[in-house]
């Protein structure tokens, strides 16, 4: 049974950087669209970024949200069984539980969380001076 743990977040301040780990046990994350999503406080979940299976014929492998767009960066590396995050130029609106969730059917993509089977537990990200 797939689980997921996210790691990195912390304090950084603004214009800072972080890179989010989302590491699988149980089955292969190759086999999924993983997502990053972010619970701010006070807000809705937010997809932030997804990227494809690696068997997927999609035209669009990887998405971002348009608030993060040329700052974060979604990469796999699947000998890890790991998904990244490389998060540059943070602004405080970017603050919030981060989490990673693993798509079997690659419909969910950035805006149908239900899609998503499997969540890991979270990592917090505060981007504060």
């Amino acid at each position: 049974q797939l689980q997921l743990v996210e790691s990195g977040g912390g304090l950084v301040q603004p214009g800072g950087s972080l890179t989010l780990s989302c590491a699988a046990s149980g089955s292969t994350l190759d086999s999924y669209f993983i997502g990053w999503f972010r619970q701010g406080p006070g807000k809705d979940r937010l997809g932030v970024s997804y990227i494809s299976s690696t068997d997927s014929t999609t035209a669009y492998p990887i998405g971002y949200a348009d608030s993060v767009k040329g700052r974060f960066t979604i990469s796999r590396d699947s000998a890890a069984n790991k998904v990244f995050l490389q998060m540059n130029s943070l602004k405080p609106e970017d603050t919030g539980v981060y989490y990673c969730a693993a798509d079997p059917t690659g419909t969910g993509r950035l805006a149908f969380a239900f899609q998503y089977t499997t969540w890991g537990q979270g990592t917090q990200v505060t981007v504060s001076s």
